[in-house]
């Protein structure tokens, strides 16, 4: 059965002379809520001087992104050095390494717990990632397979419009038979349903703060929570990068199997307390929530 799609329009807004797009208001949010959860969660545990410092990590991440995402995109994607200077073309994959490596550098700098940062960070990675995604549905980028099930949305002005001509040059999508190259085609909304499976990432990881681990077991559990969706969501997506060898997975889902390995190590190796292994100092949240009670009556 073949259903009316929806069509997306990009979101705009004008600042004075400059016109802004809806994934640069996006990712800014994205970084503004990374920084409030980690701040909260590190002061929740008691580790005021380290939430101090979570102002100084939040530029380094954002410059890694800015930077890893990028080379991600000419290194592996496109191979071409002059989309360098291009506005579009920020890779997740590679902005989460970027951003990491910097971080990572930035905490060493200040000697800092690299573990005690990635705990709160995979509660704030997630939560980031949910808003960001918006910003790619904002745009009309990073869209689905051709459907015409419920929900499917065409994007006339999207980046690349989703024609059938658009789509064949830019993914390789096969133009159905008599169908006008310059014909819209509707697809799966791939970005929602990333935000989606986004904020389902940050219930679960927020639900699980005050599991009893070392400090870094929760940087894990995102890293297999986030390869699985990316993994799952890459079958969706209208992409030109599958390789046969690979039985048809994509560059992402290929990084996406080592992050969910990568996580896999992280959680055995963080999953008890020992040496060099402290515990997350949690105060559970019933015990805030009685202490307030007893002050309140007071």
């Amino acid at each position: 059965m073949t259903h009316a799609p929806i069509i997306h329009h990009p979101f705009t807004f004008d600042v004075g002379p400059l016109t802004l797009t809806g994934f640069g208001l996006a990712v800014l949010l994205a970084f503004v809520i990374a920084q409030i959860v980690s701040e909260r969660e590190l002061a929740r545990r008691g580790h005021d001087r380290e939430a101090a410092a979570i102002s100084d990590l939040i530029l380094a991440a954002l410059l890694g992104t800015m930077i890893g995402g990028k080379l991600y995109y000419v290194l592996v994607i496109t191979h071409r050095v002059a989309d360098l200077w291009n506005r579009s073309g920020f890779v997740f994959w590679g902005g989460f390494i970027g951003a990491l490596l910097l971080c990572w550098l930035t905490i060493r700098r200040k000697h800092l717990s690299f573990w005690r940062f990635a705990d709160v960070g995979g509660i704030a990675l997630a939560a980031g990632y949910s808003i960001g995604r918006t910003g790619c549905w904002a745009i009309g980028d990073d869209y689905g397979k051709p459907f015409t099930g419920p929900f499917a949305v065409a994007f006339p002005n999207g980046s690349p419009p989703s024609t059938a001509g658009s789509m064949f040059q830019n993914f390789h999508v096969a133009i159905p038979p008599g169908v006008s190259p310059d014909a819209l085609l509707s697809v799966y909304p791939t970005q929602l349903m990333e935000v989606l499976f986004g904020f389902v990432m940050f219930a679960i990881l927020w639900r699980m703060r005050d599991h009893e681990h070392a400090e870094g077991w929760l940087f894990g559990v995102w890293a297999v929570l986030a390869g699985a969706e990316r993994f799952a969501i890459e079958f969706f997506r209208a992409k030109d990068d599958r390789f046969g060898w690979a039985l048809g997975l994509s560059t992402a889902q290929l990084v996406a199997i080592a992050i969910v390995a990568v996580g896999a190590v992280v959680m055995i190796a963080r999953r008890r307390t020992g040496p060099r292994k402290p515990a997350i100092l949690a105060v559970p949240s019933i015990v805030i929530l009685l202490a307030s009670a007893c002050i309140t009556r007071r």
